[in-house]
């Protein structure tokens, strides 16, 4: 699975009546399951005479099913929630909750027609979606003979690499983040630059 995804930028809403009802879906960042139960939470809190605030969220990558969650909130069994995750998990975007928020306006929708709604709701909230790349790290200490430091820091931007903290004593050491995809890349070619002596802990 890809180490680069997207997310969220911001907490976005959209709007739209379906058949006299007013269907409201806010979608928001949430990196774990406790983020998502919050922000569902703080929706509720926003619309607390609304007939149902029904939620779905993937607290991962796109299409992880590792951290979902899902709520009907009252409407039949399988016609909110479900179609809503669903749309979520063909969504480009990880780490995100979408609340949909409806107002009854008295005419029936049936259960094809609320699990159109609420799908269409989700993918009205992605369309618009503000959002931004997200690259998974890690963190390495490295340590070195003097002689590669030179060429060491050139390779640096190369695998987007950040130094945290750097101290000189016998050996070069320095403290790293890397982007997950790049640390076998950079391992190779810093036992190539130091040949061998180049020392790599991952913490």
């Amino acid at each position: 699975m890809s180490s680069r995804y997207l997310i969220p930028a911001a907490t976005h809403r959209v709007e739209e009546s379906i058949k006299r009802s007013r269907f409201i879906a806010s979608a928001a960042h949430t990196p774990d399951a406790e983020s998502a139960k919050a922000f569902v939470a703080e929706i509720k809190t926003q619309f607390p005479d609304a007939t149902h605030n029904c939620w779905a969220y993937v607290a991962g990558p796109p299409g992880d099913t590792a951290h979902v969650g899902l709520s009907d909130d009252g409407e039949p069994h399988g016609t909110a929630g479900k179609p809503m995750l669903g749309t979520l998990l063909h969504a480009e975007v990880g780490e995100i909750t979408v609340v949909v928020t409806r107002y009854y306006g008295g005419t029936k929708l049936g259960t094809g027609g609320l699990v159109r709604a609420y799908s269409s709701m989700v993918n009205m909230a992605l369309e618009a979606l503000p959002t931004k790349e997200k690259v998974e790290t890690t963190s390495l200490s490295v340590s070195i003979p003097y002689p590669s430091v030179t060429l060491f820091k050139r390779m640096l931007p190369v695998f987007e690499i950040e130094i945290e903290k750097e101290s000189f004593t016998d050996t070069a050491t320095f403290a790293l983040i890397i982007p997950l995809e790049h640390v076998n890349g950079f391992s190779a070619q810093l036992a190539e630059l130091t040949d061998g002596r180049g020392q790599i802990v991952q913490k």
